[in-house]
């Protein structure tokens, strides 16, 4: 693995042993630019058209406290850069609309299925049920069938971006390669000049206009596709006045890429990742986010144009100690994801209240210790077998077993040489340590990247809900591939 440079070293050390990416998301390991990525020197890929304004998928939000949509998942004709392919929608879209809701609202979605593969929904991190027709991992709709979900929101649900995909094992890759993501807004009352929904993506196109599909390499170590989009668009034109403070709700809904933001030398402060806000500001260079990550940025432009960009980033590879002799994953690569232009009359920003200090389980004995182990390992046939624990996932089996309302502290053990995004669904996480090394302010997070070789400590309280749910990779070829467990959360007796 390639060294992390000196100014990525110089960024991440700017945001101190409590930083973002130093923190519960670790540390960036910077390559050289090249590889399968849209950025320079990339020549597999004909070069689309970029440079259209950005486009903002449909809204739809709650009113009297209820939102109720109906989401159509079907291949359709989609411009990707001005090239005409055929992806997988909803509503024929590419992303689905987003869904605003407020804390304590009940979202109702008919999932029509239009597909050749069975599928299902999930609400990426909702605090919701995960039993019935909550958000329930589970589930099976097939080819034709339709289906009623209802995710009821607590009056003190977190406020946050979060998003929605298909979660239905064994097809989650494929299906979110090929166009099926869409945003959640759970909003909060925060003063902007705009906001805006950015939600990044990447896939491969064959000359035909279809989705390519993965080698048996590409499903090992994580499909990185060669385009990469933002809202379904390629290198999209985000435009503001000077001082005109914009909140960018930025998803990464890529199956496997990580996501180095920078913008430049352009002011942006972190607000969050993943949900809630962070007790204060922080510079937002250096933000890491891996597949699911989402983060809350809080752009106030100085006149200019300048490039938004996914910075090189290493992920590791299947060579170290496996005996494969398959090199390392793809990349690293850059990618340019969307120009911003600033031009105009300076704009006054509107004052930023305080934020109020997140919850914090450090202070809380808990009641379980848990160790929970990637695995890889040589598979049937001579591929690669994925899990945790030695265990590839089992719908009918129990990995883990709760017990409602306590808190346990799981340490996430990652000995292989692959970075792997570890995804609990319904009940949020805590950072606590990283590494060995105590993580300085309260981390909240549903998604935690967990580096090569590296370890991280979380507490989570599980709270309010009980039922049967997952964790797993969100590398997502490497959950198809079994790196899954269950969950299960049960009434004290």
């Amino acid at each position: 693995m390639e060294p992390i440079s000196r100014r990525q070293a110089l960024l991440l050390g700017a945001l101190g042993t409590g930083g973002v990416v130093a923190g519960a998301l670790g540390l960036a390991r910077a390559g050289a630019p090249g590889g399968s990525g849209t950025g320079p020197g990339d020549d597999s890929t004909p070069r689309l058209a970029g440079g259209a304004d950005l486009v903002e998928p449909e809204e739809l939000s709650s009113t009297g406290g209820r939102l109720r949509v109906e989401l159509t998942m079907a291949e359709a004709e989609v411009d990707v850069g001005g090239r005409r392919a055929r992806l997988l929608t909803y509503n024929g879209t590419v992303p689905g609309p987003t869904l605003r809701l407020r804390p304590g609202d009940t979202l109702q979605v008919r999932l029509v299925n239009q597909l050749d593969a069975p599928t299902n929904l999930h609400v990426h991190g909702l605090h919701v049920s995960p039993e019935g027709n909550g958000d329930n991992p589970f589930l099976s709709i097939e080819p034709g069938e339709a289906f009623d979900y209802e995710f009821v929101l607590r009056a003190d649900h977190p406020t946050g971006t979060f998003w929605y995909h298909p979660h239905r094992h064994g097809h989650v890759a494929d299906q979110i390669f090929g166009g099926l993501y869409g945003a959640i807004v759970v909003e909060d009352d925060l003063p902007m000049s705009r906001e805006r929904i950015l939600i990044v993506s990447d896939l491969s196109l064959e000359a035909d206009g279809s989705v390519s599909r993965p080698t048996m390499q590409d499903q090992m170590m994580g499909r990185e596709g060669s385009i990469v989009l933002v809202n379904g668009q390629v290198r999209p034109r985000v435009t503001a006045a000077p001082g005109e403070r914009q909140r960018w709700r930025v998803i990464n809904a890529c199956t496997s890429r990580h996501l180095l933001l920078d913008l430049a030398d352009q002011p942006v402060d972190l607000l969050g990742v993943d949900l809630g806000r962070s007790a204060s500001l922080r510079a937002a260079e250096g933000v890491l986010l891996a597949p699911g990550n989402r983060a809350d940025l809080l752009v106030t432009p100085r006149a200019g144009r300048a490039p938004w960009r996914a910075l090189p980033y290493d992920r590791g590879g299947m060579g170290m100690g496996m005996g494969m002799g398959m090199g390392g994953a793809p990349g690293p690569d850059s990618a340019d994801l969307a120009i911003l232009e600033v031009s105009g009359a300076t704009v006054e920003p509107p004052p930023l209240p305080a934020a109020t200090a997140p919850a914090d389980l450090r202070t809380v004995e808990p009641a379980r210790r848990r160790l929970i182990t990637f695995t890889m390992g040589m598979g049937m046939g001579g591929g690669m077998s994925f899990g945790f624990d030695d265990r590839s996932f089992d719908p009918a089996r129990t990995d883990q077993e709760i017990v409602a309302g306590t808190v346990e502290e799981w340490t996430l053990d990652n000995p292989t040489p692959m970075d792997h995004p570890f995804h609990l669904h319904v009940w949020p996480m805590q950072v606590v340590e990283s590494d060995g090394e105590a993580v300085a302010d309260p981390m909240w997070r549903d998604v935690v990247e967990v580096p090569a070789g590296g370890s991280r400590v979380v507490r989570i309280a599980f709270d309010d809900f009980a039922g049967r749910s997952v964790y797993h990779c969100h590398i997502l070829d490497h959950e198809d591939a079994g790196m899954m467990g269950v969950v299960d959360v049960r009434p004290a007796r």
